[in-house]
């Protein structure tokens, strides 16, 4: 062929070629959405991703959306440590706005078995604790017991019987110190133990330790009604005063400190409950000032 057949050879290899490229286009593009059906996929256009968000991002929205259910740690259950102080104490708030004080004796002495061991200042507030709770459980038990059911009870047969007095007045009956003024001094102690509970259940990594935390909570609550020798005292037993992470081992054996934090913090929501209800109660009653 000469050199003039050769435009002629190549349009018509170029006619015939078209056709054919267009064909095997559309071949590959059916091919690749049959693929793609078969395997999940989008289009042909499209990597070969399975739908949905990365498998980081999944696990957050589907976290947010179904929230992990926390496990109650044994030391809240009903037998567990916290469990056996926190239920008497919620027992003690009744429907009608009093305090029980058979519940409330009783939220105290588990409040005290948990104290003990965590060092020597709590021995020494404990041992206090412990003489009122027993003062206050002989009234109950004793020939005036129908009047020492309730907060409100207790103080209304006291003042009836002349046995609330300010501080320096003399009572009517200087044998029988009052259960009211007894039940202050245990209010404010509850006090003092509710705040430095949470404080260790809460207190920031790096932050003050427990033993600063609880010291603190000490010139709040109690040092304002204590002379200077038992204020004294008390700052230097802080100087000996455990670590955080071994009074979250003792107040809850057996978990993580996460754990033991959470479970810490709810038993010293109770307490505030109670020393809330106690509060208010005694502040409408005008005996915040009974001793």
């Amino acid at each position: 062929m000469g050199v003039a057949g050769r435009p002629l050879a190549r349009q018509h290899c170029f006619r015939h070629s078209v056709p054919i490229t267009i064909f095997l286009l559309l071949l590959l593009y059916l091919s690749a959405r049959i693929l793609g059906a078969l395997l999940g996929c989008g289009s042909w256009a499209q990597a070969c991703i399975p739908e949905g968000p990365p498998p980081f991002q999944g696990q957050q929205e589907l976290g947010a959306q179904v929230p992990q259910r926390w496990k109650e740690p044994s030391c809240l259950e009903p037998q567990g440590m916290l469990g056996r102080m926190m239920r008497p104490f919620r027992a003690s708030l009744n429907p009608a706005g009093d305090v029980e004080l058979s519940q409330y004796l009783a939220g105290w002495r588990e409040l005290v078995k948990l104290l003990t061991p965590l060092g020597s200042i709590f021995t020494f507030a404990t041992s206090e604790a412990s003489t009122k709770v027993t003062a206050l459980e002989a009234r109950l038990r004793g020939p005036d017991a129908e009047h020492y059911t309730s907060l409100a009870a207790m103080v209304a047969w006291e003042r009836r019987a002349g046995l609330l007095r300010r501080p320096g007045a003399v009572p009517r009956d200087s044998a029988r110190p009052s259960g009211s003024r007894t039940l202050l001094l245990l209010h404010r102690a509850l006090r003092w133990s509710q705040l430095c509970l949470h404080r260790v259940a809460t207190g920031a990594l790096g932050g003050p330790d427990a033993g600063a935390q609880c010291s603190d909570a000490y010139r709040t609550a109690l040092a304002p009604h204590h002379p200077w020798l038992i204020r004294h005292a008390a700052r230097l037993a802080f100087l000996a005063f455990p670590g955080r992470g071994r009074l979250l081992e003792l107040s809850c054996p057996g978990t993580t400190e996460a754990e033991a934090r959470t479970a810490l913090a709810q038993a010293a929501g109770t307490l505030e409950d109670v020393y809330n209800r106690t509060q208010g109660m005694l502040a409408e009653l005008g005996l915040l000032q009974l001793a």
